[in-house]
Parts: C-alpha cells; sequence; structure tokens
C-alpha cells in the first residue's frame, strides 16, 4: 500500500478537486448540491477511517458487556422474551473482549452480529414493556447506557463543519 499520498491525502484532494474544478462548473442548483454532498461524504470517510477499527473494536466489548448485564437485570423474569435475551448473552454476550486486530474482518463480522443481536433485544423488551414487566424498564437503560454515547460518538465522527448537507 502506498503510504504517499496517504489515504486521507487522496480524499482531501478529491474534496479540492470538486471544489475546484467541478464545482465552479455546474449551472444546475441540484448539481451543486450533489458535489457539496459528495464532499461532504468524503470529508466523513476522512474523519471515520483513522477511529474506525478502534472504535469497531471498543464497541464489541461494550456490546457484549451490555447483552450480558441485560439478561441480569431480567433474572427471575418468565417468558420467551427474556429467554432469548438471555440465549444471546450465554450465546454472542460471552464472545471475548477484543483488541484492535491486524485484519479487521473477524472484529468488523462479530460487531454486525452483536448490533442485530441489541436490536432484538431492544425488540423483545419493547414486548416485556408492554406486558408490564418492571424489569424491563431497567433492562432497556442499561442497553441505551450502551447506546447513547455511542451514537453521539457515531454524531462526531461524521458531521462536517457546521452540520452535514443534505437534500432538501
Amino acid at each position: 500500500m502506498n503510504t504517499r499520498p496517504s489515504a486521507d491525502e487522496i480524499l482531501e484532494g478529491l474534496i479540492v478537486s470538486i471544489q475546484n474544478e467541478i464545482i465552479p462548473y455546474l449551472n444546475n442548483p441540484k448539481a451543486a448540491a450533489t458535489a457539496m454532498m459528495m464532499q461532504s461524504l468524503i470529508q466523513m470517510l476522512r474523519q471515520v477511517l483513522p477511529v474506525y477499527d478502534a472504535t469497531i473494536a471498543s464497541e464489541h466489548n461494550q456490546m457484549t458487556l451490555a447483552l450480558r448485564e441485560t439478561a441480569t437485570v431480567l433474572e427471575g423474569v418468565e417468558g420467551p422474551e427474556a429467554d432469548r435475551i438471555r440465549e444471546r448473552a450465554a450465546t454472542i454476550g460471552v464472545l471475548p473482549d477484543v483488541a484492535v486486530p491486524q485484519d479487521p474482518t473477524p472484529v468488523r463480522e462479530a460487531h454486525e452480529r452483536l448490533g442485530y443481536a441489541l436490536q432484538d433485544t431492544i425488540t423483545d423488551l419493547d414486548v416485556l414493556q408492554r406486558a408490564g414487566v418492571g424489569a424491563a424498564d431497567a433492562a432497556l437503560n442499561r442497553v441505551r447506557e450502551y447506546l447513547m454515547p455511542t451514537i453521539m460518538n457515531h454524531i462526531s465522527a461524521i458531521t462536517v463543519g457546521g452540520g452535514m448537507v443534505g437534500r432538501g
């Protein structure tokens, strides 16, 4: 892999090229907006790439803990939803913590599985809450303890300048 120019420098060059060589020649406002959106997406990649693997590994470790602790909060709760949550905690939630690997593929695959496991857990917790299971509120709060900082981390990584360029 080439180190000069770096991936970041190539992406920066794309942003500058769009700005200097394409946008000035666009007469259509929608085309100009699309070019600016392209610049924003490229800038997002520049900001995400340096922290992506470390973030995925950290989130992997936090998701396994969230699944295990959510199941613990539901101890004594009966029903298929609670059973599924405990099953996920006992199978996927016991994956060992990971460090940033040389080959990020296994961590990315595990991260995807964990993301779906948390998504399914939220669905099951909704059913338990609607059934009046009090522990489901505390269990959902545990999932939220993971989700909110994670969402803020993602937003801070993809926000460009004062916000994000969008279509409207």
